[in-house]
């Protein structure tokens, strides 16, 4: 009798949740396509493509471009082929082409004579924003301890096979999907000699007008066992930048920021909080790392140059690297085994992390886009008020959630719903001091944007 009892009391506990979250309006809590998504990866499929990169003997910038066994010319075009093939499986869905750069001699000490970077791009257009797009990005090139040596054996099986390898096969999941927005699949080249790659596809973007919301660049995703003598496939890096670099000059947004807050609220941190969250919410066993900083300690990475150019952007990446696999000759000294080779890869954790990419990309491209402008007000008041612009758009926007978080929280703790046809929303006995608010876009599947921070104060008798 107890036990029906409590049963009862659990079935009126549910219809009542169900019939408050109706009357809500709000959207589902989660996308069921995006758990198939985010187990689809093979790591069969990415071992078979790692071995044909590596195979290729060197991928190094300036190495060998008319052979089509070897260097980074018979790379190029076979990735290529690879998006073609794609492309016919999904009825032709892909736009697969080359974006050039010239890079004169002196440019860097690393291009000693001009040099031809070729990137690979593949789009997926979206069906509702085609010119919304997310991004994800590897690298096609490799290099050894000499950077100039373009002719030696560089099979560059983690470095960066494993993240070029990851593009292919997200390519492959998604594209047996449609979106609203659209997805670019992206091969980078000239990572190793100055990221002229990303140099010159950002402004690609920016010349053809793209409204780029989100660059996933993966640089290593294939290595478990680091330096420190760590084996770990269950966690993996984000890093990302607080704010875009172009704005440290803006004078208006440094004051906002002294006396408003959010010096780790820009749009790539809320990029990397957003990869957090759909890796916690749609992956088992693998637990994301927020680490702030742009790259790590005092280097850099593909996504750097799209930061520069006024977009969102982050690295994914192994937790524990091996310093002795990375630009180095393949030799044997001391009893250790140097070079990055195919050996060293873990395909299954490779697949995990490309998992990672393809339900972040399928989410961002679900969703409606976020908010073009968030205003905030409630100083020295007992509240809190947020206004927002709505998003020129024609994906379907069911409505918008608003965050919050005490100051010293890393992620968003709480939200809110709020309906479409409203633009604003004011927190009540709340002491505005200690928390954090952002407000993101939701779409009826349930498929939030990004956060955005609020950037301004809501101009006075603004209703």
């Amino acid at each position: 009798m107890r036990q029906r009892y409590q049963l009862s009391l659990l079935l009126l506990v549910f219809l009542c949740t169900s019939v408050r979250a109706q009357k809500s309006g709000a959207p589902p809590a989660e996308d069921a396509r995006l758990y198939d998504i985010a187990d689809a990866p093979s790591a069969e499929r990415l071992k078979q493509d790692i071995t044909r990169l590596a195979n290729f003997g060197t991928r190094h910038t300036l190495s060998d471009t008319l052979s089509n066994t070897r260097g980074i010319g018979a790379a190029r075009r076979w990735i290529h082929a690879e998006f073609q093939r794609i492309s016919k499986d999904c009825g032709g869905c892909l736009e697969v082409f080359y974006q050039r750069n010239l890079v004169p001699a002196g440019e860097s000490r690393r291009i000693p004579t001009a040099t031809y970077v070729v990137n690979v791009v593949a789009i997926q257009r979206g069906t509702a924003d085609p010119n919304r797009l997310v991004m994800m990005s590897g690298d096609i090139d490799s290099r050894i301890s000499d950077p100039l040596n373009g002719t030696d054996d560089s099979p560059g099986a983690n470095d960066n096979a494993s993240g070029m390898a990851g593009v292919l096969e997200a390519a492959r999941t998604l594209t047996q999907y449609k979106f609203p927005g659209s997805i670019a699949y992206v091969g980078l080249s000239g990572e190793e000699q100055g990221l002229f790659g990303g140099k010159g596809l950002a402004k690609y973007a920016q010349d053809n007008n793209w409204n780029l919301q989100a660059v996933l660049n993966n640089d290593m995703i294939g290595n478990i066992t680091g330096i420190d003598g760590v084996t770990d496939n269950t966690s993996f890096r984000i890093f990302s930048e607080p704010y875009y670099p172009e704005s440290a000059n803006d004078e208006r947004q440094n004051i906002f920021r002294r006396f408003f807050g959010g010096e780790v609220d820009g749009p790539s941190r809320q990029l990397a909080r957003y990869i957090h969250r759909v890796t916690t919410q749609y992956t088992t066993n693998l637990k994301p790392m927020m680490i702030y900083r742009l790259d790590r300690f005092g280097r850099g990475g593909h996504h750097r140059p799209f930061n520069d150019a006024g977009f969102p952007g982050i690295r994914i990446m192994e937790t524990h690297e091996n310093y002795t696999q990375q630009h180095q000759d393949i030799r044997t000294e001391d009893g250790i085994e140097y070079g990055d080779k195919l050996e060293h890869v873990n395909f299954p954790y490779a697949a995990k992390l490309t998992g990672v990419n393809a339900v972040s990309l399928a989410g961002l491209a679900s969703a409606p886009p976020p908010p073009p402008l968030v205003m905030i007000g409630g100083t020295v008041e007992p509240s809190a008020r947020l206004k927002w612009d709505k998003p020129e758009t024609r994906t379907e926007i069911a409505g918008y959630y608003v965050h919050y978080r005490l100051t010293t929280e890393p992620q968003w703790t709480h939200k809110r719903f709020v309906p479409a046809d409203q633009l604003t929303h004011t927190f009540t006995n709340i002491v505005v001091d200690n928390y954090y608010f952002g407000v993101s876009t939701v779409g009826p599947d349930g498929n939030e944007s990004c956060v955005v921070f609020p950037s301004t104060l809501i101009p006075r008798g603004t209703k």
